[in-house]
């Protein structure tokens, strides 16, 4: 490949617009319940997306891999549901940390 034909395939590259990926972080479960609900949003959206965990249950103790489609940035809302009724609702930037932890 001589270097004409890379610098082109570089500025077509750098003119192709930028399409929102999957931001995939760790959630840790360490609040003593089980979660049955996870919601993040991006921060300044008045409502929750979809509950992240479907129909699974994220127990006590344990952690797993969470993907939010087409992230909108990093900054996120979030709003955890537990089996036992109570609700926690925090913020944070998912891509600085690439985990959170439940306390």
């Amino acid at each position: 490949m001589n270097a004409r034909y890379l610098i082109v395939l570089l500025a077509a590259v750098a003119a192709t617009p930028v399409l929102a990926q999957d931001l995939t972080f760790t959630l840790a479960n360490h609040s003593g319940a089980d979660l049955t609900e996870f919601y993040a949003s991006p921060v300044g959206v008045d409502s929750w997306e979809e509950n992240i965990l479907g129909s699974a249950v994220l127990s006590s103790g344990a952690s797993g891999q969470v993907a939010i489609s087409g992230a909108a940035g990093c900054d996120y809302d979030l709003r955890m549901v537990f089996a036992d009724g109570d609700v926690l609702e925090d913020s944070g930037n998912l891509c600085e940390t690439g985990s959170y932890t439940i306390q």
